[in-house]
């Protein structure tokens, strides 16, 4: 199969779909790769990196789509990206659809694309690519409230996370119990910090309870243990995932208000519309603003903070959905894991994810895969 790595366009996305050992594994069993030049620099892969294990170097996007069944990203398709796709090819990456504008549905439609989203494709009861980005995620998320904490951090509170002897830490208040939101408790934790989980899971409740040995206060989330947990907290972290949803907004701008001055907002949700009414979308560059004295940060693709681990991480978690379909062709590898059939959002012009056809007012339609594709 030929398959094709572009350059990010997304805004400051520093990450790329396969790190070199994927590719390798990629050319070993026959498949031709195409990465556009300067693809890896921003994780720190040289064209050469690749070129040498027998990848071919191409010098512009529009070369990568028009070479290649299969396209392999990082970031929701841009409008420009979309127009460069290529009647009946493949796309595998992060597609965020049911947030994203109707246009560029409509383009994956008329060409035929069969598009498959990283997050919502499925292991037995995980989301495997998503779980290694939210793993990130969870991190950077109290790395960056610990920052944006500071003093001179544009109106921080100036506090310490883990506070010192005689002074309390700050209070860290984590909305979802999932990989974002577990790993935030244990990074939170770690750092010596008072850390309270909300979910209205009582099951997600009782693994947090027990992975951190009561260390971590959980609490059932409804709209009155919100307001008084978003009033406690020095640090609030939106990690709420709703599977192929948008994410509604359990914290309202009224709850912003009650809010101490100078907290922090770390909405890691907001890549699906955020889960803080208050939140808009930011970007690495320029990550906070300020809204009734509480700074929010809304950066939707976080991990590349950390470009070559989270380029490793999506490499490791995609490689064998990525082989599967290279190796055995589209229907057999759709037919044969399920988890995998549950990515695909749109399939041979239509939308077979319900949550997108419900947004956009679409027909939707089960997947039904054809052998002989």
């Amino acid at each position: 199969m030929r398959i094709g790595i572009p350059k990010e366009t997304f805004h400051e996305e520093k990450r790329i779909a396969l790190a070199p050992a994927g590719v390798d594994s990629l050319v070993r069993a026959g498949h031709t790769v195409y990465i556009q030049s300067g693809a890896g620099e921003g994780s720190h892969f040289s064209d050469e990196d690749f070129r040498s294990i027998g990848a071919s170097i191409v010098y512009s996007g529009e070369e990568v789509y028009h070479r290649v069944e299969m396209l392999v990203k990082v970031a929701p398709l841009s409008e420009d990206e979309a127009m460069m796709l290529q009647d009946n090819q493949i796309l595998f990456s992060s597609l965020h659809l049911v947030v994203g504008k109707k246009n560029i549905l409509d383009l994956l439609l008329a060409k035929n694309i069969t598009a498959i989203g990283y997050e919502l494709i499925e292991e037995g009861e995980r989301l495997p690519i998503l779980h290694s980005m939210s793993e990130i995620a969870g991190q950077l998320a109290i790395q960056v409230a610990e920052r944006y904490l500071e003093t001179y951090a544009q109106g921080g509170r100036g506090i310490l996370l883990g506070g010192i002897t005689g002074v309390a830490p700050a209070a860290v208040v984590i909305l979802g119990a999932g990989v974002v939101g577990t790993t935030a408790a244990r990074t939170a934790l770690g750092r010596g910090a008072q850390v309270i989980v909300l979910d209205k899971d009582l099951n997600r409740l009782r693994e947090i309870d027990q992975t951190f040995s009561k260390k971590v206060t959980t609490v059932v989330a409804n709209p009155y243990t919100i307001s008084r947990g978003v009033k406690f907290a020095d640090v609030l972290i939106g990690a709420v995932l709703i599977k192929g949803e948008k994410t509604p907004h359990l914290v309202t701008e009224s709850m912003v208000k009650e809010m101490k001055r100078g907290a922090v907002i770390v909405d890691v949700s907001i890549d699906q519309g955020g889960c803080i009414e208050t939140s808009r979308v930011t970007s690495l560059s320029d990550p906070v603003y300020v809204f009734n004295d509480v700074l929010h940060y809304c950066v939707p693709n976080l991990p590349a903070l950390v470009s070559r681990t989270a380029s490793y991480g999506l490499n490791n978690s995609a490689i064998n959905f990525i082989s599967n379909i290279a190796d055995n062709g589209l229907s057999p590898a759709l037919m044969g894991d399920q988890g995998l059939a549950k990515g695909v959002c749109t399939y041979r012009g239509y939308v077979c994810n319900e949550p997108i056809a419900n947004t956009f007012n679409l027909e939707y339609r089960r997947l039904h895969i054809f052998s002989n594709n």
